[in-house]
């Protein structure tokens, strides 16, 4: 198993999913109708919609948490709570590189009968029901001889594989993308490879390609191993809303399209069929839906790559079409 950076957010994103399918939320509803103390500071009208899709302005905390906030979800929602927006919500885009999956957590916490926080929600929820090796917490009890230690890339190289405006804003300490990523290292152990009982819910989960793709292929086939809602499907599968002044990501500098915790293929990046939904990671790996092919796929690398489109997630993508097709024509 390795860690996948932000291909977590699209498991996370399955959770919320399965929330939404339960009656536990609206994705068009205000934040602060479940959670009030979150109103603070201009967020009253943030909807779950616009939080989920990196449009609420939240992509930094000005104030630093460290793994002991973290791991209390109670201190982590006052700061939370807290947070200004950079910009009126809803009206630009950036992505929510470390936050999102922390502001998802304590949105279920409020909705969840149990208040469970979003990695025990998908273990219990998601995980133990299809068996998968994929954890948002990673548990104590998983030895260090099961993780894939990671190869990490040469920054260098960066410039000749990342958009220029991107590489060139990963050299500045306060800019938009480096503030939006501070947390990411939280997940690794120098000792035990990767951190044990703390959850980061947007960049810190670990597992397998297998696990990624099985739940993907239960939600691209309807969900019903799971009790998933037609409706919730239909609301993964939709085109995804803009805000105010377009898609243009303030912190990836290019255009992406973000919906309920996904990427969604677009003109710029057309990965799959309209359809379909999921989550790239640094490094490399990438998992999705495609509703349309009925698949779920994933890749999950140890060497990691300086890619916004890892050629080599493009090359195992690819030859999965080509076989589908293939298939399809005999």
């Amino acid at each position: 198993m390795a860690l996948v950076f932000s291909t977590t957010k699209g498991l996370a994103g399955l959770a919320m999913a399965l929330a939404h399918s339960r009656g536990l939320l609206d994705y068009d509803e205000r934040v602060s109708a479940y959670w009030p103390e979150c109103a603070q500071h201009g967020k009253e009208g943030i909807t779950v919609r616009q939080l989920m899709s990196h449009q609420a302005g939240l992509f930094a905390l000005d104030q630093p948490v460290d793994r002991r906030v973290v791991a209390d979800p109670d201190r982590l929602a006052v700061i939370l709570a807290r947070q200004r927006p950079a910009w009126t919500p809803g009206t630009r885009q950036a992505y929510h590189g470390i936050t999102l999956g922390y502001y998802e957590s304590e949105l279920l916490r409020r909705v969840d009968p149990g208040h469970r926080t979003i990695g025990r929600f998908f273990q219990e929820e998601i995980a133990d029901p299809l068996s998968l090796e994929f954890y948002i917490r990673l548990p104590e009890e998983i030895p260090n001889a099961r993780l894939a230690t990671l190869e990490r890339a040469s920054l260098a190289g960066a410039f000749s594989t990342l958009p220029f405006a991107l590489a060139l804003s990963g050299l500045v300490p306060r800019s938009r993308i480096r503030r939006a990523l501070v947390g990411s290292e939280l997940s690794l152990d120098k000792e035990r490879v990767y951190t044990r009982d703390l959850e980061v819910p947007a960049g810190g989960g670990v597992g397998t390609a297998r696990a990624i793709a099985r739940a993907y292929g239960v939600f691209a086939t309807g969900g019903r191993e799971l009790g998933l809602r037609e409706e919730t499907l239909r609301e993964l599968m939709a085109p995804p809303v803009p805000p105010l002044h377009g898609f243009h990501d303030e912190c990836l500098k290019v255009e992406l399209a973000f919906s309920l915790g996904f990427e969604k293929p677009s003109p710029k990046h057309p990965f799959a069929h309209p359809s379909a939904f999921g989550a790239p990671g640094a490094g490399g790996s990438s998992g999705f839906a495609d509703p349309n092919a009925r698949i779920g796929y994933a890749y999950v690398p140890n060497r990691m790559g300086t890619y916004l489109e890892d050629p080599r997630t493009h090359a195992l993508r690819a030859a999965m079409y080509r076989s589908i097709a293939a298939g399809e024509a005999t």
